[in-house]
């Protein structure tokens, strides 16, 4: 990775490196640049790496044998995107990942992630209290599914996901939501 300091002190803004740990870092990350509509993970792939959102806008689903999408998340600036089952697990991608506009992400790969907390442990506790967090959120997205309204679990997407809707289709938000279109547009106009 070219040397830019404010590319790790945005991914890990609330660290404070050595010049060497700087250098480590950027060894160990590479920027990957993807145009609106490119596929960054196929379902069936081997998923080796996760990425950090410097500027953009991504979209993991799923696509069930009848074609239906079913969105699992949105990725957008200073978000992290992979298909988490197949990066942990080591099992073949289920998700699509998908650029709904033109990104600048930073991936690292299992071993170089691995590497890097070894090295610098106060990324790895940073690492799992962002993933802690995270788990939080999906646990909670889960529960609103059973117990929320789709008027509310489309309030919370609005305030989870501000001024990302004009970079999405209504069947985008229809899928997160676990909705139909024509239920998103009638829940937009009693709004």
């Amino acid at each position: 990775m070219k040397s830019d300091n404010s590319i790790i002190k945005t991914i890990f803004k609330e660290l404070v490196f050595t010049d060497e740990e700087i250098k480590l870092i950027e060894s160990l990350f590479h920027k990957v640049s993807i145009k609106k509509g490119e596929i960054l993970i196929h379902p069936g792939d081997h998923v080796d790496s996760q990425y950090y959102i410097l500027d953009g806008c991504l979209r993991a689903f799923h696509t069930d044998q009848l074609g239906k999408e079913y969105t699992i998340q949105f990725g957008i600036q200073d978000w992290w995107m992979s298909d988490f089952t197949a990066f942990f697990s080591g099992e073949k991608a289920i998700l699509t990942v998908e650029a709904l506009k033109d990104s600048i992400i930073y991936g690292i790969n299992r071993k170089n992630k691995e590497y890097l907390y070894h090295q610098i442990p106060k990324i790895d506790r940073f690492i799992r209290k962002k993933l802690e967090r995270a788990f939080a959120a999906f646990q909670k997205r889960i529960l609103a599914s059973f117990s929320k309204s789709a008027k509310e679990r489309y309030i919370d997407f609005l305030i989870t996901y501000p001024d990302i809707e004009k970079y999405l289709k209504n069947y985008h938000i229809a899928s997160f939501l676990g909705i139909t279109t024509e239920s998103l547009s009638r829940i937009r106009k009693e709004m």
